[in-house]
């Protein structure tokens, strides 16, 4: 049985004959056929000289809806845009939902930008004027402008008149927001709420009044719980006077989600979240910096070893176990890392975060103590040396123990300052416990050293 996945992949083959071809009226046929996310892969997946004739086949307001479902990043789609004329990419634009073409035009180039803005008419050059002016990652930056709202004094009737006359260009009707004449935002109705009531009845009297909404200057991590937590289609963004300004939808906060999870893993990684480029300079310069940091961090466990000199030329065989405890440490310390981002991604609850450390601190034991039994009885076995079995098997208990609540500590002490704890990356964590790893792990020889005198 062929799969709708393969279904779409012989539409896109057609279609590309029917460029090759020049077949114009086909093309036009089985591109309409697509969903618009499909239409956007298969326009995205074209070279430039398909690209030049879907232009000349299809009409800008045509094309809009593929390029409303562009996967591709901001930037590369401003790059189609130099492929077309002017004219023609100012009119597309202006047929695209709002807070997609505020996306694109933010990345344009300021001469490139006030080109297109010039071609479209006042009304869309003064919004998208608007919209370029929030601040990246905001409500603002992120809303749509095409909504619905309705008057509090306005009766069914007539509002769904207004709905009726709107509903084409607005992203959604979930929601209508109802408002004041001030366009304060006043409460929100649904549709079914204005097939189920009389057409006198005024919405005044059935709105609901409890409307949840955020302001254009709010975090777009900080929306996305609220849409998740109260599994909102869209949320209404206000400004300081309550104004109603537009709507982020759930479709842009799925974004949102995706680009927040790859940032933190980027960040866990110790890399640049950004780096979209080919450019291998950049890659250096967005790279570099954290592994100087991490050299730096990696030259002081050298010195601490070099400090110890004098035990591991007593007992060399400590050297063999150095590696083994330190990178068993390491990775402890960046699982309990990852839980605790998780954690603090998914919880704003205090005793929640004092639970996930009290969890770490009964994990830590538990596997460091199974960990470091582990250990010894196989050091004691190969080595056949009870004092050296039980310095690896303790230091590797300790070790996994502070790996794994720095690993947890770390990053919601920084989320506690207001610093992103994504930024304590793997390698950070992993560095850091190299680090404690060898004082616990000399430290202990030592002593036993001094004790015992294993190894003569």
């Amino acid at each position: 049985m062929i799969t709708l996945q393969e279904q779409v992949e012989v539409v896109f083959d057609d279609l590309k004959q029917s460029l090759f071809e020049n077949k114009r009226t086909k093309f036009r046929t089985d591109f309409f056929e697509l969903h618009p996310f499909d239409q956007g892969r298969f326009f995205s997946d074209l070279d430039p000289d398909d690209r030049r004739k879907v232009y000349e086949y299809l009409t800008p307001v045509e094309l809009s809806d593929a390029f409303d479902e562009l996967e591709d990043e901001p930037i590369e789609i401003a790059e189609f845009l130099d492929e077309m004329q002017p004219r023609y990419a100012a009119r597309l634009l202006s047929a695209m939902f709002a807070d997609n073409e505020a996306d694109i035009l933010g990345v344009v180039h300021a001469d490139k930008l006030e080109e297109l803005l010039n071609y479209m008419n006042p009304v869309d050059s003064s919004r998208v004027r608007q919209l370029l002016k929030y601040k990246d990652e905001t409500a603002g930056a992120l809303m749509t402008t095409e909504f619905i709202s309705v008057s509090s004094g306005m009766t069914v009737g007539l509002a769904m008149a207004q709905v009726k006359r709107e509903a084409q260009q607005a992203e959604t009707i979930s929601y209508i927001y109802v408002t004041k004449e001030d366009q304060k935002l006043d409460g929100v109705i649904s549709v079914k709420d204005l097939i189920v009531n009389s057409d006198d009845t005024l919405i005044e009297s059935f709105m609901n009044s409890n409307v949840i909404s955020v302001n254009v200057n709010e975090d777009q991590e900080e929306i996305a719980e609220q849409i998740r937590d109260y599994n909102f289609v869209a949320l209404p963004v206000v400004n300081d006077n309550e104004q109603i300004k537009g709507i982020v939808t759930v479709d842009d906060i799925i974004d949102v989600i995706d680009e927040e999870s790859a940032e933190d893993y980027s960040k866990l990684a110790g890399i640049n979240t950004e780096e979209t480029t080919n450019n291998p300079w950049i890659a250096v310069r967005n790279r570099l910096p954290w592994l100087i940091i991490l050299l730096f961090l990696g030259m002081l466990s050298a010195a601490l070893i070099s400090h110890f000199e004098g035990v591991l030329s007593k007992v060399s065989v400590l050297a063999i176990f150095i590696s083994l405890i330190t990178g068993t440490a390491g990775n402890a310390g960046t699982q309990s890392l990852a839980v605790a981002i998780r954690r603090i991604a998914t919880s704003d609850e205090e005793h929640a975060l004092w639970k996930l450390i009290l969890n770490e601190i009964v994990t830590g034991l538990l596997i460091g103590a199974l960990t470091g039994t582990t250990v010894f009885l196989i050091v004691l076995i190969w080595q056949k040396n009870l004092v050296l079995g039980s310095v690896v098997g303790l230091a590797m208990a300790g070790a996994i123990f502070v790996a794994n609540l720095a690993g947890s500590l770390i990053p919601i002490g920084m989320e506690k300052i207001g610093v992103d704890p994504a930024v304590a990356s793997g390698p950070f964590i992993s560095t850091l416990s190299d680090l404690t790893s060898i004082l616990i792990y000399f430290n202990i020889a030592s002593l036993c050293l001094k004790m015992f005198g294993f190894g003569g």
